[in-house]
């Protein structure tokens, strides 16, 4: 399916490449975006436009704010494994703790507020997969470091903390959406259909720490009545490992991944190292993810799942399923 861009983007992309300035810049980028179709085919170009106007945001409002700071004060966590979930919360709740319990990641835990100075990824297992995890730095309203714009924007989801052995456990955590609000940041449920490019939404996992605390059943009711419209909800006590498996497929689904095995004709499956899909990809979207150069050039596939009689010959536009074997015929 064919994106069909109509003139008029390209009058507007044109400029934008002639433009001189940051504002200029995302000026034209704004019309493109008003202009471009909005459907499946348009996804991509709606994903790499929305980044750049957020990045062109971001750093007009950064040069107004001053300079920015140099080395080390910026980060980049390449991406690996079926996706990448940023950990996001107040001080002191659990956030590396929690790291150390899912991951083999070795990051400074103590009972003292600020011990994450940068990011730490660690990477989690989920049956056949693996997640990567990434602990940023505490946030308040008096403390955020400027990375975290830059990561949150990278991030396929985040998990949001919340105290559940301190009363001021849900006001902490609203501080941080606060805070995040400021840097249109946004952590939300699902994805919003009219979705802003000048703020970057990302679909968040609330976690509900130190459920072991003494009163901590009577503050999880507030802490419900607070956040539970707004996010799906996991209660944990990461000393005492509770939860944390449920945490584990939560983090997992929250990705809207699936995981296709790819198999050679004449050659058994492998079925140890599945690629991820987003739920819903075609057979052609998947020979992408295998090779750049496979969904230009698929011809068929046979298929053996849930959607599909065990072999059966299908075409590019076939919707996948969770755990199917493909074949791809190029």
């Amino acid at each position: 399916m064919a994106v069909n861009l109509p003139p008029q983007y390209h009058d507007a992309e044109a400029r934008y490449k002639k433009a001189r300035t940051p504002e200029e810049k995302l000026a034209a980028l704004r019309e493109m975006w008003v202009i471009l179709p909005k459907h499946k085919a348009s996804e991509k170009v709606q994903a790499e436009l929305k980044t750049k106007i957020s990045e062109l945001t971001d750093e007009i409002e950064q040069a107004k704010l001053g300079p920015k700071k140099a080395a080390p004060g910026t980060f980049k966590i390449p991406k690996q494994g079926a996706g990448q979930v940023v950990f996001l919360g107040p001080p002191n709740a659990g956030k590396s703790r929690l790291l150390s319990r899912l991951t083999k990641a070795t990051p400074a835990v103590a009972p003292y507020p600020f011990t994450t100075r940068e990011p730490i990824p660690g990477m989690m297992d989920y049956e056949d997969v693996r997640v990567q995890l990434v602990d940023l730095p505490p946030i308040t309203p008096d403390h955020y470091e400027h990375f975290v714009t830059d990561l949150t924007r990278a991030a396929d989801a985040a998990v949001l903390f919340l105290d559940l052995a301190d009363d001021d456990g849900p006001a902490a955590t609203q501080a941080v959406l606060d805070r995040l609000k400021q840097a249109r940041r946004e952590l939300v449920r699902e994805i919003p259909a009219a979705d802003d490019p000048t703020t970057y939404h990302l679909k968040t996992l609330l976690v509900a720490t130190k459920s072991d605390a003494e009163a901590a059943d009577i503050r999880l009711e507030l802490a419900k009545e607070a956040f539970t419209d707004r996010f799906p909800l996991v209660v944990i006590a990461a000393e005492s490992g509770a939860g944390l498996e449920d945490l584990r497929k939560a983090i997992y689904d929250h990705l809207g991944v699936m995981r296709i095995y790819a198999k050679q004709p004449g050659k058994p499956p492998d079925m140890t190292s599945p690629f991820t899909s987003p739920v819903g990809s075609t057979v052609g979207e998947f020979a992408g993810r295998v090779h750049k150069d496979f969904e230009e050039g698929l011809k068929s596939a046979r298929v053996w799942g849930s959607g599909a009689f065990d072999g059966q010959t299908v075409g590019r536009d076939h919707v996948l399923h969770d755990k199917d074997v493909v074949e791809l015929h190029l």
